[in-house]
């Protein structure tokens, strides 16, 4: 076939452009026929590519859209593993104080000599005792509780030196709610130096141990 031969193929009296027989297609003109087979082709590869790019497009914004996060969560975890070695020093050294503290609670109480301690101190700050009364343990993880509700009578300067001296009691007890008022009531006198009435809860320790 020659050149001239395969280019007739185009012309309209050798093919019905306007009604091409799709069911006879081994009759067109080679011409057409390689036509065909192009355009078909180029648009499969066109098609293919367009849906390669734009899925490409789609996840090429969606890294850029977490981007953001994800460099927060390196430098998060850079910090981390760059501390690593810090926290654990720094746990270590928590566990130690804690167990530490732990080893300074008594394993039992003597309460009446604890209470002795308290009213003597009271009596030593210059106040008047009303009340020291022991209330029920309060048991926590490691550790129980019992609080002492205590109530004096005096000057503030009296209630002070009280407090400052609880604090060299030979055991660990913490204050806790204070509550002053004039002694006697509303009605009472409102001299300076008429006595005070304060009401305080003392706490105090002692280790748990095994159950």
């Amino acid at each position: 076939m020659t050149f001239k031969e395969f280019f007739d193929g185009f012309r309209p009296e050798n093919f019905d452009y306007q009604n091409p027989d799709f069911n006879n297609m081994g009759s067109w003109p080679l011409a057409i026929k390689i036509s065909t087979l192009i355009f078909v082709s180029a648009l499969i590869v066109f098609g293919f590519f367009w849906f390669q790019v734009k899925d490409s497009n789609v996840r090429y914004d969606s890294a850029l859209a977490k981007e953001p996060t994800l460099k927060q969560q390196y430098r998060a975890k850079s910090f981390q593993v760059a501390n690593l070695d810090a926290f654990k020093e720094q746990l270590r050294k928590m566990e130690e104080d804690f167990s530490a503290l732990l080893d300074q609670l008594p394993n039992d109480i003597d309460l009446p000599s604890l209470l002795d301690d308290i009213s003597t101190t009271g009596t030593q700050s210059g106040l008047e005792i009303d009340t020291i009364t022991p209330q029920a343990d309060v048991v926590q993880e490691f550790y129980i509780e019992t609080p002492i509700s205590i109530s004096v009578r005096g000057s503030y300067h009296e209630m002070g030196n009280f407090v400052s001296a609880m604090a060299a009691i030979p055991r660990i007890v913490t204050l806790h709610d204070f509550s002053v008022r004039r002694a006697g009531g509303a009605g009472a006198n409102n001299d300076s130096e008429a006595p005070l009435q304060m009401s305080i809860q003392a706490k105090t320790y002692r280790y748990k141990g095994e159950e």
